[in-house]
């Protein structure tokens, strides 16, 4: 850091999506995997490659799911992939055929755009990428260009999660899962949904006669696994109660947090001048017989609204690409934002030549507001930095224009002497006197609380995967020392639980956007938890399992062949 630097700055982006691999196509399954891939993760490697062939750090702290790995890792996202980019090809020329006889010089415009970005993205996929995107990430990593977090093995939701074994399980995964796909153990953690408890004695939210018991927090859990931080919500770290009206709308959740407030951890929640902008430690993980603590990274609201905001932020610029409209049959997308109360009748032709400009001034706009945050920050200089975290597919998938955006950003940041790029784990080991502190219970869902995950529309799922927690542990404590066909069963029971545990399937019930998509898979792995578990049972009994119970075993072992490397040791 100079003299002139007025503080440090990293992008923390999330990247996620359920196991969907092996499970529908479309407009709910593998085609969520394929956008991302081709509109989001490989323009954003060949962004950071160029920071890296330019020998330069990216201000880039990346998390990639342990789920998402899977599915990018997996043999038969190759073929699929390509598939799915010849198909946009050709549909794109399809267009551009069509366009170019109705004399629509414009739209035949953006087609060619679309048949050019299409076919750049396989030549990188099949070309320097060589199929495999998560070794483009890992060489960055290798290289110090950027960071690379890990997540919840399936993206459970912490919290609510019925056993501490259960909380154990997605984060040994995680780190067993990471270390096998980028050669090393991660170092901080997204929790999913950047949801957060503290230890207290636990009872069910869905269980009236659960006596519940005591539970070690989250950060007891990170910390047993070598993670050394993890990111909150800004509410979390400063303090005061961001839960709203919303533990009104369900008893569940005033339960819960009237049993946080008869431990005192609601206290916890005190304003104590607190700040964003540095880090801090908490309590609970020092001590003379534990390693190094486990700091927080709080997210900037102010930064990263201006993004977010769908009122304000860059990607509702009349200018750039709409994300709602598309043109029957292919699907490709022709017209701008326009305004943001624009329906989509109104929406305007998209003009590429206008862009540039637009992005520039952005980018501008948002390393001004950076300097200026930082800048205000009381906080001593070597210390104090901003975090603005997003999920990935915002830069690409959401905002066509994003990953131009970032790169804008991040060369303004390298080029200038006015902030430090740094990745997440250089904030937390750069910060040896941090504060200590206590953290309230929340996440940065609606509400601050658990409501989206935890609400009349989804609390008939949680019974469903408290009983199949329960069940796992205490197979695995009565069979620990299992091998053969029972060992092979328990790992795939395992599996089912953990892609069962997803708090994708209630974010999306919560919010309509594939509601009976998210039902049926809860539904479904369910069941073929029962399932397994009942095949179990026969075997210990010495009964009779027919031909037809093997062939659909063997079915689910093939449609959910995830984390090969499963230990059942993690749920003991």
């Amino acid at each position: 850091m100079t003299d002139t630097t007025l503080g440090k700055f990293t992008f923390v982006l999330h990247s996620h999506l359920p196991y969907v691999l092996t499970h529908g196509t479309w407009p709910h399954g593998s085609v969520w995997l394929n956008e991302a891939a081709a509109e989001t993760y490989i323009p954003l490697w060949r962004v950071f490659s160029e920071f890296k062939n330019q020998g330069k750090k990216a201000a880039i702290t990346i998390g990639i799911s342990p789920v998402l790995a899977e599915q990018l890792a997996d043999p038969t996202f190759v073929g699929e992939f390509n598939g799915y980019l010849d198909s946009r090809i050709l549909t794109a020329k399809e267009d551009l055929n069509s366009f170019k006889a109705a004399g629509d010089e414009n739209k035949a415009t953006v087609a060619q755009m679309w048949v050019d970005w299409y076919s750049e993205v396989k030549a990188d996929f099949n070309g320097p990428l060589k199929s495999d995107i998560l070794s483009g990430f890992r060489e960055l990593l290798d290289a110090g260009t950027i960071e690379i977090i890990t997540c919840g093995a399936t993206h459970g939701y912490l919290p609510l999660l019925g056993t501490d074994e259960a909380v154990n399980a997605q984060i040994a995964m995680a780190v067993k899962s990471h270390e096998r796909h980028f050669g090393r153990k991660p170092k901080g953690i997204w929790l999913p949904e950047c949801a957060y408890r503290p230890a207290y004695h636990w009872s069910s939210p869905v269980d009236p006669d659960d006596s519940g018991f005591d539970r070690k927090g989250v950060e007891e859990l990170v910390q047993k696994h070598g993670l050394r931080y993890f990111i909150v919500d800004s509410h979390l770290t400063k303090g005061g109660q961001a839960v709203g009206t919303y533990l009104d709308r369900f008893k569940g959740l005033m339960q819960l947090w009237e049993q946080a407030d008869n431990e005192k951890t609601r206290e916890f929640a005190a304003a104590q001048n607190r700040t964003p902008y540095r880090a801090y430690f908490l309590d609970s993980t020092v001590g003379e017989d534990k390693e190094g603590p486990v700091g927080v990274l709080t997210r900037d609201s102010k930064t990263s609204l201006q993004v977010w905001s769908g009122e304000y932020g860059y990607p509702g610029d009349g200018n750039y690409l709409d994300f709602h409209k598309k043109h029957f049959p292919g699907g490709h997308k022709y017209w701008r934002v326009t305004r943001s109360d624009a329906d989509l009748g109104d929406k305007e032709e998209y003009v590429p030549g206008k862009i540039e400009g637009r992005l520039g001034e952005n980018a501008d706009h948002f390393y001004g507001l950076l300097q200026e945050t930082i800048a205000g920050a009381d906080v001593p200089v070597a210390d104090r930095f901003v975090v603005s975290p997003f999920d990935t597919e915002l830069f690409g998938h959401w905002w066509f224009e994003g990953p131009h955006f970032l790169e804008k950003v991040l060369a303004l940041i390298a080029n200038e002497n006015k902030l430090e790029a740094a990745h997440g784990f250089e904030l937390i080991n750069d910060s040896h006197d941090a504060p200590l502190i206590k953290l309230p219970e929340g996440s940065w869902g609606e509400g601050g609380h658990h409501y989206i995950w935890l609400n009349d529309k989804t609390a008939w799922t949680w019974p469903l995967i408290h009983a199949a927690e329960k069940h796992m542990t205490r197979l695995v404590r009565e069979h620990k020392d299992a091998d053969g066909k029972l060992k092979e069963m328990l790992e795939q029971l395992a599996r089912e639980l953990l892609v069962l545990e997803a708090s994708d399937w209630q974010f999306l019930i919560s919010t309509i956007a594939a509601a009976d998509y998210a039902e049926m898979r809860i539904n479904l792995h369910a069941n073929d938890f029962e399932f397994i578990r009942g095949l179990i049972d026969k075997h210990l009994n010495g009964e009779e399992i027919t031909g037809e119970m093997w062939e659909k075993y063997d079915t689910i072992c093939k449609r959910d062949p995830l984390f090969p490397d499963i230990d059942l040791n993690m749920w003991a």
